[in-house]
């Protein structure tokens, strides 16, 4: 397990604020950096067909197996250094931009539908040369993980779904304000980013300033291609197809979920763990949409936990 890197993070930033001269994209990759570099990881990218995926690696490959991680709506790969800093001494990390997202390409006629990302994910793997891997995903991209361990069970050692989309049988505070025309993660102006943040997470990790600053801008910057995606994937938890697919699910899965989640109801969690033939679930209370950004370490020994009892 890596120690915190909060404190050197901090120290970072003050000593780049006293040399100056630097602006607050800089200050951003510095940061970025730091937490990368703080997981065991760096960032490479792929070219898969023509597209050019992003995604972070190990920085020095360990003698164990793989774990594929996967980001959910208007997120990143950058949302699983804090989770992959307790994992990567042990495993192989992969974190994916997912087409759309982070730095990879953002095409808006590319197909963002569930089973579209799922044959993305499947070429893009094979770029990488992985065949066998733990999975986990997290809102949007447990749903990905779900219907992908579904698809091509004799890839997936094992599964962690992490508030999971694809089912939608409670509403949540979500459902509500998009029925009312307000999208609260798609930031479209100055203060929707913290909105955002607010709204997904109970729990919030120490980000310095001008992290929120620039990832607001690029949210911003993106809201054309979140627009697309959200469209192809809103309605897909009121279909039977997901919940019929999930259940040809082989490996086994962990559902782990936070009560507070505002974005997609906790209770769903029963469905999902009903559907999978070995499935087991995990109920996080005073924890928000991102168990993986809130409580990173807890988050890790429940994937160890469950290793060890699936062994």
């Amino acid at each position: 397990m890596r120690p915190s890197t909060t404190a050197p993070l901090i120290a970072l930033l003050i000593c780049t604020l006293l040399l100056g001269a630097c602006s607050r994209y800089t200050l951003y990759d510095n940061a970025i950096s730091w937490e990368r570099s703080g997981a065991g990881l760096e960032a490479s990218t792929v070219e898969v067909d023509d597209m050019t995926i992003a995604y972070l690696s190990n920085e020095t490959p360990v003698d164990g197996e793989t774990i594929v991680l996967i980001h959910g709506f208007g997120a990143n790969k950058d949302n699983w250094t804090r989770l992959a800093r307790e994992l990567s001494d042990e495993f192989n990390i992969y974190a994916i931009d997912l087409p759309g997202h982070g730095d990879s390409s953002k095409s808006l006629d590319l197909g963002y539908r569930f089973e579209d990302q799922v044959r993305h994910l499947s070429r893009i793997l094979d770029n990488l040369d992985i065949d066998e891997a733990h999975m986990m995903g997290n809102s949007m991209g447990g749903a990905i993980t779900a219907l992908y361990a579904a698809t091509h069970p004799e890839q997936i050692r094992s599964a962690v779904l992490f508030d999971p989309a694809g089912i939608f049988e409670y509403d949540s505070e979500l459902v509500d304000l998009v029925m009312e025309g307000d999208n609260p993660l798609i930031p479209s102006k100055e203060g929707d980013f913290k909105r955002l943040i607010d709204f997904a997470l109970e729990k919030k990790p120490f980000v310095p300033w001008p992290i929120y600053d620039v990832m607001e801008e690029k949210a911003i910057a993106n809201r054309e291609v979140n627009e697309v995606i959200f469209a192809a994937i809103r309605d897909t938890g009121y279909e039977p197809d997901f919940r019929d697919a999930i259940t040809r699910i082989r490996a086994p899965v962990l559902v782990v979920w936070g009560k507070e989640d505002r974005v997609i109801n906790y209770r769903n969690a029963d469905i999902f763990v009903d559907r999978i033939p070995d499935a087991r679930m995990v109920l996080l209370d005073d924890v928000g949409h991102a168990p993986m950004v809130e409580v990173p370490e807890e988050s890790a020994q429940l994937f160890r936990e469950f290793l060890a009892e699936t062994r």
